[in-house]
């Protein structure tokens, strides 16, 4: 086994597990941070989308080894720091939209729309219905409607 040294919401963290580990099953088995979700394991659903650097991955797709000592990982349990108030903006349009049924795949989806506007942002400018299109989460129970408008509501407040 290896260790390997990385920033977790903000926190510093040493793990030792093999290199090739994928780092979904390090945050949620090693680490317990569940709220990256396993769904296909293969980069697909994209319910494990978290943050690298201020960016969504897939944290399914990348080996432990893959991620340095300064590289930092933002999960759906340290979103709400990364904002002030108790939750970040784009959890309480998703609360404020009625989005999750089964809830699943709401970390993905809220932290894909994090990094979405983010982004948008980043460009000086707000996002576009094309931005939206963009977002590849799955959502096995069809509330992208709800998606769409919470997403629209928390970048306004972000």
């Amino acid at each position: 086994m290896s260790q390997h040294t990385f920033i977790v919401n903000g926190t510093s963290v040493t793990v030792d597990v093999e290199d090739d580990v994928r780092l979904l099953w390090v945050l949620r088995d090693v680490l317990k941070l569940t709220g990256p979700k396993y769904g296909c394991g293969i980069n697909v659903c994209k319910a494990c989308t978290s943050h690298f650097n201020g960016k969504a991955f897939n944290p399914c797709a990348v080996r432990v080894a893959d991620i340095g000592p300064d590289d930092e990982i933002t999960t759906i349990e340290g979103l709400a720091d990364t904002a002030p108030g108790d939750l970040h903006p784009m959890q309480e349009a998703w609360l404020e939209h009625d989005v999750a049924q089964c809830g699943y795949c709401q970390p993905g989806q809220i932290m894909a729309a994090v990094a979405l506007v983010n982004k948008a942002h980043a460009q000086n400018r707000e996002i576009t219905e094309a931005d939206l299109d963009e977002i590849r989460n799955v959502c096995r129970c069809g509330t992208y409607s709800r998606i769409r408008e919470a997403i629209k509501a928390g970048a306004a407040n972000m």
